[in-house]
């Protein structure tokens, strides 16, 4: 219904709007704090980002909640998350994350770290929390690069990626194979759920969502290490225009770094 006090019409629903309208109300994501952020247009983070605050949301964990951030370019999603976080030193969250849940059992406590946070500077970390079955979830947003330095290689760079120290792609002879982290830390005892997703599509969205939600269970639950690695889109260090991101994450680094869940309940799930 037109209002005679003001001349631009609420966006009708039964039928496309024909002149200009004006939005009635906002929907704000829960957990989301909206405002100006570093990332660069084309990045994944976000997308990734989204699904874990929702998943935290609908579990009503949103009081209970840790996060514990590394170093990268995710620190800049700190400014836009709605829940209390601890920023650790370079590779240091599984570690920081054990402590704050060994002391605040009944929380929900996640870990949030690059490729370059995790795999290069404190793998061992990641390693040793999941040995011990220490009851936390790491999630992991792989994009192949360290983002936040300018784009040089990591330790899960594909073969043939390009990235600013190998701007011909790895090569195998000169920098070695990539680490499918995700395989590696599944054949770990303590390991309770692992899993692998991609934001690079709605499909991948969505089940990179799931995967979150049974990670977050898996915790709740008591049963140990749980763990999911997100493959992100970054054009950037890419070398790539913005639009050709999803289809790079999806045909050369998601052949390698394949998704689907890898661990459930302590069960490894083989191909």
């Amino acid at each position: 219904m037109t209002d005679p006090n003001d001349p631009l019409r609420v966006i009708p629903t039964d039928a496309p709007p024909v002149g200009a309208c004006r939005q009635t109300g906002t929907s704000l994501p829960p957990l989301t704090l909206m405002g100006e952020h570093d990332l660069c247009p084309g990045c994944g983070e976000p997308l990734a980002l989204r699904q874990i605050l929702d998943a935290i949301d609908e579990m009503g964990m949103s009081q209970r909640a840790i996060g514990t951030i590394g170093i990268g370019c995710y620190t800049a999603l700190t400014s836009l998350m709605d829940i209390d976080l601890i920023q650790a030193l370079h590779g240091r969250a599984p570690s920081v994350a054990t402590g704050a849940k060994r002391m605040l059992p009944e929380n929900l406590v996640f870990t949030l770290q690059g490729d370059g946070d995790m795999v290069n500077e404190g793998l061992q970390e990641v390693i040793h929390t999941a040995a011990r079955g220490e009851n936390v979830t790491c999630i992991l947003l792989n994009n192949g690069v360290f983002g936040e330095t300018g784009g040089h290689m990591t330790a899960t760079t594909v073969l043939g990626q390009r990235t600013k120290n190998s701007i011909e792609g790895r090569d195998a002879g000169e920098h070695g194979y990539p680490i499918l982290i995700g395989d590696l830390l599944a054949r770990l005892q303590g390991t309770a759920y692992c899993a692998r997703a991609s934001v690079h599509d709605a499909k991948g969205v969505h089940r990179t969502r799931r995967f979150l939600d049974r990670a977050f269970e898996s915790q709740m639950k008591g049963q140990g290490f749980s763990f999911v690695e997100i493959l992100t889109m970054c054009p950037t260090g890419w070398f790539l225009p913005t639009a050709e991101g999803p289809d790079y994450l999806d045909q050369e680094l998601g052949a390698v770094h394949e998704v689907g869940e890898l661990k459930k309940d302590g069960v490894l799930i083989e191909a």
